[in-house]
């Protein structure tokens, strides 16, 4: 088998969903964050770490409605145990750096499902707090919209994932914990399956 550094042109996989207050980066809030780490070897990808955050509205955010209810958080439930989105793009960027270190490779990609839109909210994040070295592509990601769409026909999530064989439980969906689980395990069935057929030097 062939080392997942040699795989995506160096590339680490890393999963990632969140849960937001709205659709614009800029304006609306980022209030839940999951990163799923993808190891193994070709052929035998997996997740192999999970970091998950509930986070703070920043300063000034704009909370819609309507988003809020789609999601059924409450960005002001203390029970939620949420912190500074400073401290928890620190808690995302600091494993998956560590990660793609110890993969020998030489920089993460965002694998989400829309992927453009996790890595938007994300770099609003970075841009509003000033935390540096996100160890994330600047702009290519992995977005399973178009791999379970070429591998199943299906672009929905919960459509997809039971194409693939996966269980779905609709209570448990929109949680950016629960989403980037099923995307995980979604795009190394999609990329196992391909690589069966496949060789790399």
């Amino acid at each position: 088998m062939t080392a997942l550094c040699g795989r995506f042109r160096g590339f680490l996989p890393v999963v990632v969903d969140v849960e937001t207050s709205g659709f614009e980066p800029d304006r609306h809030a980022l209030l839940e964050m999951a990163a799923i780490i993808i190891g193994g070897e070709v052929g035998q990808l997996r997740p192999v770490s999970t970091h998950h955050f509930h986070v703070q509205p920043f300063a000034g955010a704009v909370l819609d409605p309507a988003a809020l209810a789609f999601t059924g958080i409450d960005p002001f439930q203390p029970l939620r145990g949420a912190i500074p989105e400073e401290d928890a793009l620190r808690g995302i960027f600091r494993p998956v750096r560590s990660a793609v270190k110890a993969a020998h490779c030489r920089r993460a990609i965002l694998v989400g499902h829309n992927a453009a839109f996790d890595l938007s909210f994300i770099k609003a994040a970075e841009k509003r707090t000033g935390v540096k070295n996100n160890p994330f592509h600047r702009f290519s990601t992995f977005d399973t919209v178009s791999l379970a769409g070429l591998a199943y026909g299906e672009t929905v999530l919960a459509k997809a994932a039971l194409a693939a064989g996966l269980d779905w439980d609709h209570a448990q969906a929109h949680s950016a914990l629960y989403d980037a689980h099923q995307t995980a395990e979604l795009f190394c069935r999609i990329v196992n399956r391909f690589d069966l057929h496949q060789e790399y030097s």
